[in-house]
């Protein structure tokens, strides 16, 4: 049987006064309604909630105890209010890449938890990021994305030229820029084919009709980066990239920059507001 939480209270309050106007006005609420939600109410039990002893209203014994009821809910829900009131909040979680939380977002954090703010981490890609977000898991998310969705609120961080790296003996090692047809025929260092920046390679490669090949695939900058160093092959990486003096960054000049957004939901806005401020 469903008994709802606000006709249980408002029968607490009638079965307080025993009077309907004196208990309509404590609820604000008209006589009328409030007669109707009690009537509701016993046909709900299938019993008699009060009697009329002449000008008298008295409670029958089922309404008695649906009364101690409806106060001892309210007591309990009260007190369970109250030990969340007691609680700590929670920590805020941030998710992003490990390339994001390598070279974009390591001040912020520390200067976050430098205040005594606590802060969950997690890491997923853009597909994952956008995903906590949405279901709220995470209170915000940083990650690359060529068009932000509609739905959550998506601020522009940084934005990096896609570069090739190489080291310094590699034929386009001086050249100030280049271009997807100077890389005709190289054998490159890339990421699995299930990541967003190999596939986004592949299409421009393909779309220009240039020839080209894989020297090994790395997962993650840093072992993408340690090859180049090898000597294994040159990379396209995005910009925000570290590199040792060994290798050289070149911007690619028909490649998209690459556009990092810091990612929340709109219900979400005030709690993340202060870590929002410091990773803009």
């Amino acid at each position: 049987m469903e008994l709802v939480a606000d006709d249980l209270q408002a029968f607490a309050v009638f079965a307080r006064h025993r009077n309907f106007t004196r208990a309509a006005e404590e609820l604000h609420v008209s006589q009328p309604a409030l007669h109707t939600r009690i009537r509701k109410l016993e046909h709900r039990l299938d019993t008699s909630l009060y009697v009329k002893q002449g000008r008298l209203l008295h409670l029958t014994d089922a309404g008695e105890r649906l009364a101690a009821f409806a106060n001892d809910s309210r007591d309990r829900a009260a007190e369970f209010l109250g030990t969340l009131d007691a609680l700590p909040p929670r920590p805020l979680v941030l998710i992003a890449g490990s390339g994001t939380y390598l070279y974009l977002l390591g001040d912020p954090i520390r200067r976050f938890v430098a205040k005594g703010r606590e802060l969950r981490l997690r890491t997923g890609d853009a597909g994952a990021t956008l995903a906590a977000v949405r279901e709220g898991t995470a209170d915000i998310g940083v990650t690359a994305l060529g068009v932000p969705p509609d739905d959550l609120e998506c601020e522009l961080l940084a934005q990096y030229p896609q570069t090739l790296i190489t080291r310094a003996g590699h034929r386009l090692a001086e050249r100030r820029t280049v271009r997807l047809k100077d890389l005709q025929d190289e054998a490159l260092v890339v990421p699995p084919k299930d990541r967003p920046h190999r596939q986004q390679l592949e299409r421009s490669m393909l779309d220009q009709g240039i020839r080209w090949s894989v020297a090994v695939e790395a997962e993650g900058w840093e072992l993408l980066v340690h090859f180049v160093r090898l000597g294994i092959g040159p990379a396209v990486v995005n910009g925000s990239v570290r590199t040792t003096a060994a290798v050289r960054k070149i911007p690619i000049k028909d490649l998209p920059p690459v556009r990092y957004y810091v990612i929340t939901r709109p219900d979400r806005t005030e709690r993340v507001s202060e870590l929002r401020g410091m990773l803009g």
